[in-house]
Formats: structure tokens, C-alpha cells, sequence
């Protein structure tokens, strides 16, 4: 699974760089904080504040790009730069599916890390 997920010439590199003992805490910490920025940003969504929205959705990348978990910084990357009032109605779907993605790097993540 973890493969399929993460770049694991990022993941590699990434360790490389920091050792691979930090990793694995930077990785338990993106899994503790990450549901409460997948929240934030929901209720941005929900709210209209698009500075929050946008706020939320960078950092998810930014995340997800560390990691190697390209999926999930590509769709972050795209709420990011969509306009919220842009995505209107389908905001939400785009929340959900940005959960969905991120719920797979978390298993992968916690599969590479912990296994």
C-alpha cells in the first residue's frame, strides 16, 4: 500500500535529510495535527472564509509534499488556488474528497513508519 501512496523517493530523501527517527516524528505529529486542519478547513468551507480555507489547504499540501503523499498535495494544491466562491457548492465534495486521500496517506504513513 505505502508504495502506492507515497513518492518514495521523497519519503527517502526526506529521510535522508532529517534521519529517519525524526521522521517518524514528524510523521506522528502531520498524523495528530492533520484531522484538526481537515476540520478547520470544513468549517471554512461551511463558514465562507476563504482566507482560512486557502490558509488550511496550503498547509495540507505543503504536508503532503514533505511526505511524498503527491496525491494529497496535488488536490490541496488545487483548493489552495481555486477561489472557495469558485467551488461553491461543490465545496464540500472537494472537502471529502481531500479527507478521503488523506486518509489513505495516513495509512500508508503510519504502514511506512510503524510497521
Amino acid at each position: 500500500m505505502a508504495t502506492s501512496v507515497i513518492d518514495e523517493q521523497v519519503f527517502a530523501e526526506l529521510q535522508a535529510s532529517a534521519g529517519a527517527d525524526f521522521v517518524v516524528e514528524l510523521v506522528d505529529s502531520f498524523l495528530e495535527d492533520a484531522p484538526q486542519a481537515l476540520a478547520a478547513l470544513r468549517a471554512a468551507a461551511v463558514s465562507g472564509d476563504a482566507v482560512a480555507f486557502r490558509r488550511h489547504a496550503h498547509t495540507l499540501k505543503s504536508n503532503g509534499h514533505t511526505f511524498g503523499t503527491l496525491a494529497l498535495a496535488e488536490a490541496a494544491r488545487v483548493l489552495e488556488h481555486t477561489p472557495l466562491a469558485a467551488l461553491g457548492d461543490g465545496a464540500m465534495a472537494q472537502v471529502d474528497a481531500l479527507l478521503a486521500l488523506y486518509d489513505e496517506a495516513a495509512a500508508a504513513l503510519r504502514e511506512r513508519c510503524h510497521a
